[in-house]
């Protein structure tokens, strides 16, 4: 190919009226702020404004079509090319036709290094062809240069920064001038600064806009996040879920935990995201027994707009709003069984498709999965995905229910009293014995959950009088099992170790003690909540080690 080398001195420099032309197309560029506008503007402007025939912008991206593209076998790897992103054109005759000037035309793809626009990509250098009838074969549509009148080419490599963003080609009917090539070049370095400026105002509304996404997801789980309050207990069960969380939490992998309903397994996925390396993102939730059957696909991976009736914006699906962080599965034996091969991909590949899209998006996602499911008998039924649950279970967890661990509930009443009474602004009532007793002697079927409204439900009563737990006659702990001469039968009492009675004793006075402000004597003081003579409890708090903030 014959190729002009030009050595640009001052006469050869851009004229004015060049230079403000530039001006006029860059300050046109610098409104924008995407990347598709500002190429468009790039190539509109130097077609419209400076007279070019054909202006086109090829950008550096992984190969996509490499099974039906027509260079492929000019393409050294098939997986890096210059895909045509912005082109712009005045034809001879507009109403022709052909496709020539369009952006899923002919050259589309230009393989790195291949024919001219490739070499200006891998190398970096321009490459300029001031008059075509030195060589007509190299545009490989050598009937096109004729029927057009093309006479002359440059491309130039769009640099930003000693990084290639792409090649800006420009083809014209008049043979170029050393000052307009010039031109020319000091247009395509002031494109690549456009582009690479409205790719950082892209990425940081990206940014914005998930900021935004994981602040609006999280103001609406505050309200749910910590439902029942921290995880608190000391039972041996329930340590052994905690050893199991600081295990699993910094490994990264997937879990799943299972419990009957109302045991907290939100709180153990929390705890295991508060764990990981994750933490500082995000930990997004999906209860799948509340998803309508034919929502599924739009609230794991979203839809576009205009996908399906009703579909009026783009969704952001969970798993990209999980992007970094977390995603916790709850109830996941509710997941359709046509929809868990999608959710196994997304698990062992990190990419979907959004609903009305043809591109693949990858996400780093963290899943977390919870069931009150036997889900090994829901695979023998045909009900949920062996491979699936295979690889949801690498790390199973087994939360115990409250009639497991009774040791616990003292001190969960406790916990659930003071923040009931600081939410509805009341002073915090004793816990008796007679409570405790029977708090522990009844079985929890709604476990954690169902012992937090009790406790709720008794302090409001308590706002008018006594406090009283009311609770299910007919329940019986799960200890006391036998016939129905059994159950009818008074509750046998819990026998709490020395030491459970003195925790008790001490949380009971720290309780009095901080509804009244530290003050023991007087009315409302510590002592007239507890029953007790203020000099005795003056006494107590000495020995107990109790101090005041």
């Amino acid at each position: 190919m014959a190729q002009s080398t030009i050595q640009l001195g001052a006469s050869a420099g851009p004229a004015p009226l060049q230079l403000e032309l530039l001006q006029s197309i860059s300050v046109a560029m610098a409104q924008a702020r995407d990347v598709e506008t500002v190429l468009q503007k790039i190539v509109t402007g130097l077609v419209e404004e400076a007279s070019c025939t054909l202006a086109r912008i090829w950008l550096v991206a992984p190969g996509d079509i490499c099974a039906r593209c027509e260079m492929r076998s000019e393409c050294p790897n098939q997986e890096e090319c210059l895909h045509l992103k912005a082109s712009a054109a005045r034809p001879t005759n507009p109403q022709s036709g052909d496709r020539w000037h369009v952006i899923d035309g002919d050259f589309q793809r230009f393989p790195m290094g291949a024919r001219i626009i490739g070499r200006v990509g891998a190398s970096g250098e321009p490459e300029h062809l001031l008059d075509t009838a030195d060589d007509e074969k190299w545009v490989g549509r050598d009937d096109w240069l004729h029927r057009e009148n093309i006479r002359s080419f440059v491309g130039y490599p769009l640099r930003f920064r000693e990084e290639i963003l792409g090649v800006l080609g420009v083809f014209t009917r008049e043979l170029l001038s050393p000052g307009k090539v010039a031109w020319l070049k000091l247009f395509a370095d002031q494109a690549a600064v456009a582009i690479a400026n409205a790719r950082a105002f892209e990425e940081i509304e990206r940014l914005q806009r998930r900021l935004e996404l994981e602040n609006e997801y999280l103001r609406q789980e505050v309200k749910v996040a910590h439902g029942f309050g921290e995880i608190v207990g000391q039972s041996p069960a329930l340590r052994k879920v905690l050893d199991q969380m600081a295990l699993v939490g910094p490994a990264d992998t997937t879990a799943l935990i299972y419990g009957e309903s109302g045991t907290g397994k939100e709180l153990v996925a929390r705890g295991i995201h508060e764990r990981s390396r994750r933490k500082d993102r995000a930990m997004v939730t999906v209860n799948c027994g509340s998803v309508p059957r034919e929502l599924f696909e739009s609230e794991f991976f979203g839809h576009a707009k205009g996908a399906f009736t009703g579909a009026i914006r783009d969704r952001v699906g969970r798993f990209q709003l999980a992007d970094g962080g977390t995603l916790f599965l709850d109830e996941i034996g509710e997941i359709p069984l046509d929809l868990q091969s999608k959710l196994l991909r997304v698990l062992q590949q990190g990419t979907f498709e959004r609903i009305g899209e043809e591109h693949t998006r990858k996400v780093d996602v963290r899943v977390i999965a919870a069931t009150n499911r036997d889900l090994e008998k829901e695979v023998e039924a045909g009900r949920f995905r062996e491979d699936l649950f295979y690889r949801l279970s690498v790390f199973p967890i087994t939360v115990p229910p409250l009639r497991q661990r009774l040791n616990d509930v003292p001190m969960l009443a406790n916990h659930f009293m003071m923040e009931a009474c600081e939410r509805i602004r009341m002073p915090l009532p004793k816990l008796k014995r007679r409570h405790v007793e029977a708090l522990q002697n009844y079985d929890w079927p709604g476990n954690v959950r169902e012992l937090q409204n009790v406790i709720e439900r008794a302090l409001i009563g308590a706002q008018s009088g006594l406090l009283e737990f009311e609770l299910p006659r007919q329940a019986t702990s799960s200890r006391q099992v036998g016939s129905s001469t059994d159950r009818t039968e008074k509750p046998r009492k819990v026998i709490l170790e020395q030491s459970e009675v003195k925790r008790l004793e001490r949380d009971n006075f720290l309780a009095a003690l901080e509804a009244s402000h530290w003050r023991i004597y007087g009315e409302k003081g510590a002592a007239e909540l507890l029953g007790m003579r203020p000099t005795t409890l003056s006494s107590k708090i000495k020995a107990l080690g109790l101090r005041g903030e």
